[in-house]
């Protein structure tokens, strides 16, 4: 597939970018160096340009192939360091990670079944949208859970945000596997 320049070097991408250059930078905050409100601010970046790529892409007619593909696959790389790195921390149990890891290989095996049937990749649909907004942001208020001023507000904020994504996640998966199986 190639992609003429224009399509490639547009602001949306250039967000995404951004967030996919956060991944290493929050791992290494937050593991490495121990910097829990840096790893915060990385975190919080990562959710604002997830929100404001689709947004820009579409106010600025940049919306592309490339935008499309690039951007659940970061989301999904995003949402995979953040849970690994947030459970080594503590800060999440090891049951969130492997609901959410165990949806994504599913997703994984579903797509290549849709591509081979329509030769497609899916489409995001608003409730797979609903679902990554709602994890982005609980990840942020988990972080900022444990020893802050702020914990018991971004207990409750993070949990009821994690609560709807991981449910909003599965029913996602659910109409995916719907939209596959009824092809053309």
């Amino acid at each position: 597939m190639e992609f003429s320049r224009k399509e490639v070097l547009t602001i949306p991408n250039g967000l995404t970018l951004i967030r996919a250059c956060g991944i290493p930078i929050f791992l290494w905050l937050l593991l490495g160096e121990n910097l829990k409100g840096w790893s915060y601010l990385v975190l919080a970046i990562g959710a604002w340009t997830d929100y404001f790529d689709g947004k820009i892409a579409r106010w600025l007619h940049q919306e592309s192939k490339l935008g499309a593909a690039m951007d659940p696959t970061i989301d999904r790389l995003y949402i995979a360091a953040t849970l690994v790195g947030l459970a080594i921390k503590h800060y999440i149990p090891w049951w969130m990670v492997i609901v959410l890891a165990l949806r994504d290989i599913y997703m994984v095996f579903l797509l290549v079944f849709y591509r081979r049937k329509s030769g497609k990749i899916f489409s995001v649909t608003f409730l797979g949208k609903a679902a990554t907004f709602n994890l982005l942001y609980a990840f942020p208020f988990l972080l900022l859970s444990s020893k802050s001023n702020w914990g018991e507000f971004a207990h409750s904020f993070g949990w009821g945000f994690a609560i709807w994504g991981i449910g909003l996640y599965l029913l996602a998966a659910a109409d995916y596997s719907r939209i596959a199986i009824f092809a053309n």
